[in-house]
């Protein structure tokens, strides 16, 4: 019953201490544990490592040990706001403030340098008894159990997203690419192995501004998120207490932005559909489509158009146009036009350039070959 237990008498201990107690010896071994645990309490001062010593200190209201983990600007909004709190002199919020981030030049890391914060490179993190609670925003990284359990409030997330709708690394963009009138911000608790899966602690909603790109919609939920951080911050017990499980139904996926998702299909997609994608992932990737085998970037989009019946009554999707009045190229989608001021084929191009260079010497050297050759080609179309 005893060969996987080991016995020690540590220096200034009275009794043996065990450790390693077997997991299938009977119940009566189990004065081992709690003989640890009283000799322990003695010295909880010290030691630093049992759950006698986090209960007794635990504390019950701000200021806070926080350690932050994040990468871009958009963690930076609240990583801004928690360090000013605890400059405060009084009202404290935060205590003493520490970052962990990647090994690369990112915005969490210049904006710790420049404020000389304590950086911890991931995954290089030791927090034992050091912190109170964990703050993560836009971080990326799933965090192991034996990590989160060293907080004794957790660790909080602040996610984009009215939770459980758009789950995952890219919840702005989705919400631009899919139309949503309505979004906001959710504090929550983590929980290892899954993201976006904890318990939600704080939420605010706000409308979605009519043809906001996906940039300025996080730059606007950044700032809300940073402050509703704080708000929760405040009442932070209370919050954990009345804390709610998300809800099963309603759940969506948002995963990361690819270049897949930015070739256009004209045969399919809509005016409306064109223009919440490219609000919704052209900061990050640009449109794309073929025009003899040849790959176009669509730049600076001015969304729909109107063009003569005569000439839309012969077009079929994927027909380009020049507007010499306002130097816009158009093209036939599935239910109308829509109009780009610049393209990429090799260089960049205006609009003009591309039509005098390319698409008006093409329509004089073969008239009778201009339709089907001057298309541009959704890259699934070519393919068949």
């Amino acid at each position: 019953m005893w060969e996987n237990v080991k016995y020690v008498r540590p220096k200034g201990f009275g009794q043996i201490v065990f450790i390693g107690i077997n997991l299938f010896a009977p119940k009566t071994c189990c004065f081992g544990l709690w003989r640890i645990r009283r000799t322990f309490s003695k010295y909880s001062s010290s030691t630093h490592n049992t759950d006698h010593f986090v209960q007794k200190e635990l504390r019950t209201e701000p200021p806070w040990k926080v350690l932050f983990f994040g990468t871009d600007e958009f963690a930076v909004e609240s990583l801004k706001i928690l360090y000013a709190s605890r400059q405060e002199s009084t009202n404290r919020i935060v205590e003493s403030l520490e970052v962990v981030t990647l090994e690369k030049d990112l915005p969490v890391r210049r904006f710790a340098s420049v404020n000389k914060l304590v950086v911890h490179d991931w995954p290089h993190v030791n927090s034992q008894g050091r912190f109170d609670v964990g703050v993560v925003v836009s971080f990326g990284c799933l965090l192991r159990e034996g990590l989160i359990r060293q907080f004794p409030y957790g660790i909080l997330n602040v996610h984009p997203s009215l939770l459980p709708r758009w789950r995952g690394p890219a919840p702005v963009f989705h919400t631009v690419l899919h139309g949503d009138a309505v979004t906001g911000v959710t504090i929550m608790q983590i929980r290892p192995k899954r993201f976006d899966v904890g318990p939600i602690l704080s939420q605010e909603v706000c409308q979605v501004p009519e043809h906001c790109t996906a940039e300025q919609l996080g730059a606007s939920l950044a700032t809300m998120g940073a402050s509703l951080l704080i708000d929760t911050l405040k009442n932070l017990p209370e919050r954990i207490a009345n804390r709610k499980e998300q809800s099963k139904e309603g759940a969506t996926l948002a995963p990361k932005i690819n270049t897949a998702m930015s070739w256009l299909v004209w045969e399919e997609q809509t005016c409306d559909h064109i223009s919440c994608l490219f609000r919704a992932i052209d900061s990050r990737v640009p449109l794309r489509t073929l025009w003899m085998g040849h790959l176009i970037k669509l730049l600076d989009f001015v969304g729909k158009f109107s063009v003569p019946e005569s000439e839309d009554k012969r077009a079929v999707p994927g027909s380009v146009l020049f507007q010499k009045e306002s130097n816009t190229l158009l093209v036939r989608c599935k239910d109308g036009w829509v109009g780009f001021k610049t393209v990429m084929l090799r260089k960049r191009l205006s609009a003009a350039d591309f039509y005098n260079g390319y698409l008006h010497t093409f329509f004089i050297k073969r008239p009778g070959l201009q339709h089907p050759h001057c298309l541009f080609q959704s890259k699934r179309t070519q393919t068949k």
